[in-house]
C-alpha cells in the first residue's frame, strides 16, 4: 500500500478535471467505507507538479480527515504495523480505522514536505491544514493520554511543524509571519516555545562552535514573533477548549514567561552570526527583556556581545543600561566599558547617530560623579581635533549639553592657566580608566582650537563654549542624522551678500554637470 510519486497527474487531467476527480473520490469515501482505497489517489495529488492541484487536494484531505477524526473513524493509540495487522484476524471496523490512520499519517508527512514547497501558496495551505489537524487532534486525541498529564495537547505534530519552519537551508520568514496568528493562542505559543528548545538542542548542540545562519535566522524570526500578554495573571484564548483551563499551567502568565525566558537563554547560549547580534540587541530592551521573568540572566550574553566590538558593543551596553536602571543590576564596569568605545572610528561609521543618541541617554543622570563626566567631555574634545565637520556639528552641542547638565565641569572652560600653558595638559588620552585620566585637572583647549576651524558653522558652534551657557539644553534631534551631502547642499543654497571685488568670481565649479561636484550638487 506504499504511495508512489505520480508525475503524470497534471498530464492525465485537464484544467478542471482534477477537481471533479478529487470530489468524486471524496464523495465515494464518505458514502461507503468499501471505497476507502480512493484515499490513495486523493493523497497522491499532494505530490503533484501543479501547485493548484496540491492546494485543492490539501483542502480536500483537510475536510475528509477532520470529518473522520470527529466521527471517531481513525485508530486511537499506538498504531500497529499496517501489513501485519491487515493480514491478521481483526474485525473489519478495526482494520478500517488502522488503514485510515496510516493514510492520515501519510497525508501529514506530505503536508510537512510541502512546507518547503517553492510556491508560497502551497506552503500557506499546508500550514493552515496542519494547524487545523492540531486543533482537531486536541479535541479528539489520537494518542492515549499520558496518565501523568491531566491536559492533552498534540505536541508531537506541532513539534514536526516547528521543525519544518526552522529550516536549515531555506529562509522561512514569510511563512513564519503567516504563522504568527496562531502564536496569539496561549496553548500553541507555549508548546511552540517548547518545540523551539527541542530543535535548538538537536541542531546547534552538535555544532557549538559553528554558526548556521539560515537556521538561526529562522529561530530568531519565530522567537521575535512571540508576545507574552502582560495583562492579568491568567489567559483565556486557546486553540481548543479544555476542562478547567484556569488550572492548566499553560494558562498562567508566569509559566509562559518562564518558558519564553528559557527559550531565549538557550538560543543566546550558542555562537551567533555577527549580523544577528545587531538584530537581537536592537530589540532586546523593548521586546525581550520586558517579557522575561528574570532579565538579569541576560548579563552573560550582553557581556559576550560587548566583546564583539563596534556597533554591537554599544548596543550591548544599551541592554546592560536597561538592566541597571530598571532591574537593579550591579555592573560597576559599565561606564569604564563605555569610555573605552570612544575612538576616532565613531565619527566614520553608519551608526554614529545611534551612538550619540544612546550616549546622551547613558550620561543623562545628574548624579554621575564630576570626574566621570569630565573624562567623557575631555575625551570627546580630544577626538574632535580629527573629526569631520558633520560629526563636529553634532559633537560640539553635545559637549555643551553635558556641561550644562553637570555644572561642576564648567571648570574645564574657565581654568585661567589653560590659555597660558596649553602644552602641559595633564589629561592622559591613553588611560582606559576614566577615574585615572586626570580630566578634571585639564581644560577644553581643543574647543578653542576649533574656533579657528575652516568650516564657518563649526567655528560658530565652537565659539558657543566661550559664551555664558544657558540652562536650556540644545535640541540635537536635527543634528544626529546630518550628512556631508546635506551640509554641502545647505552651504550652496545659503544666501550671500554681493560684495564688489576687483576680479571675476568662479561660477562653474558647482554648476556644470561635467564637474565632479556638479554631478551631485548641480544648481541648474
Amino acid at each position: 500500500m506504499a504511495l508512489s510519486r505520480n508525475s503524470n497527474v497534471k498530464g492525465k487531467n485537464s484544467q478542471d478535471s482534477y477537481k471533479k476527480d478529487i470530489n468524486t473520490k471524496i464523495g465515494r469515501i464518505r458514502k461507503d467505507k468499501k471505497h476507502a482505497n480512493d484515499i490513495f489517489d486523493v493523497i497522491e495529488y499532494l505530490q503533484s507538479e501543479d501547485d493548484q492541484q496540491i492546494i485543492f487536494a490539501t483542502n480536500a484531505c483537510l475536510n475528509i480527515f477532520c470529518e473522520l477524526i470527529d466521527n471517531g473513524d481513525l485508530y486511537v493509540g499506538d498504531l500497529p504495523e499496517e501489513e501485519n495487522f491487515m493480514s491478521g484476524d481483526h474485525g473489519a471496523e478495526v482494520k478500517y480505522r488502522v488503514f485510515m490512520r496510516h493514510r492520515y499519517n501519510s497525508c501529514v508527512e506530505f503536508l510537512l514536505e510541502n512546507i518547503g514547497h517553492e510556491v508560497f501558496q502551497v506552503k500557506e495551505a499546508s500550514l493552515g491544514a496542519l494547524m487545523k489537524f492540531v486543533a482537531v487532534e486536541g479535541k479528539h486525541p489520537l494518542e492515549k493520554p499520558d496518565p501523568c498529564e491531566e491536559y492533552y495537547f498534540p505536541k508531537e505534530l506541532l513539534k514536526k511543524l516547528v521543525d519544518r519552519l526552522l529550516s536549515e537551508k531555506e529562509d522561512m520568514s514569510l511563512l513564519i509571519s503567516r504563522f504568527q496568528e496562531f502564536l496569539e493562542m496561549h496553548d500553541v505559543r507555549y508548546y511552540v516555545m517548547s518545540s523551539i528548545r527541542y530543535s535548538i538542542l538537536k541542531v546547534l548542540q552538535k555544532t557549538k562552535n559553528d554558526v548556521i545562519p539560515v537556521y538561526q535566522n529562522n529561530v530568531f524570526t519565530l522567537l521575535s514573533n512571540i508576545n507574552i500578554p502582560i495583562q492579568g495573571p491568567k489567559m483565556t484564548t486557546f486553540l481548543f477548549e479544555q476542562d478547567k483551563h484556569e488550572e492548566w499551567k499553560v494558562a498562567k502568565v508566569k509559566e509562559q514567561k518562564r518558558s519564553y525566558e528559557q527559550t531565549w537563554l538557550l538560543f543566546l547560549k550558542f555562537k551567533l552570526p555577527r549580523n544577528m547580534y545587531k538584530k537581537i540587541l536592537v530589540i532586546i530592551h523593548e521586546t525581550i527583556i520586558p517579557q522575561m521573568s528574570n532579565p538579569t540572566l541576560l548579563i552573560d550574553f550582553l557581556s559576550a556581545a560587548y566583546d564583539v566590538g563596534g556597533a554591537i558593543s554599544l548596543l550591548a551596553l544599551n541592554g546592560l543600561f536597561v538592566l541597571i536602571h530598571k532591574y537593579n543590576l550591579d555592573y560597576p564596569d559599565f561606564y569604564k566599558k563605555l569610555y573605552s568605545l570612544l575612538d576616532p572610528s565613531i565619527f566614520h561609521v553608519k551608526f554614529r547617530a545611534r551612538f550619540f543618541y544612546l550616549m546622551d541617554i547613558f550620561l543623562s543622570s545628574t548624579h554621575l560623579p564630576a570626574y566621570l563626566v569630565a573624562a567623557f567631555v575631555k575625551r570627546f574634545a580630544r577626538l574632535s581635533l580629527t573629526a569631520p565637520p558633520t560629526a563636529l556639528l553634532t559633537l560640539l552641542p553635545f559637549i555643551c549639553n553635558l556641561i550644562r547638565r553637570h555644572p561642576s565641569c564648567r571648570v574645564l572652560i574657565h581654568r585661567p592657566s589653560a590659555a597660558e600653558e596649553p602644552c602641559d595638559d595633564p589629561f592622559v588620552m591613553e588611560e582606559e580608566d576614566p577615574a585615572q585620566c586626570h580630566a578634571l585637572e585639564s581644560s577644553l583647549w581643543e574647543i578653542k582650537t576649533l574656533q579657528k576651524h575652516y568650516h564657518p558653522e563649526v567655528s560658530i558652534a565652537a565659539f558657543k563654549i566661550s559664551e555664558p551657557l544657558t540652562g536650556q539644553e540644545e535640541d540635537m534631534s536635527q543634528l544626529l542624522e546630518l550628512s556631508t551631502f546635506e551640509l554641502m547642499e545647505r552651504e550652496i543654497k545659503a544666501e550671500r551678500k554681493v560684495i564688489p571685488l576687483e576680479f571675476d568670481t568662479a561660477t562653474e565649479l558647482l554648476k556644470s554637470s561635467r564637474e565632479v561636484l556638479g554631478v551631485h550638487f548641480c544648481l541648474e
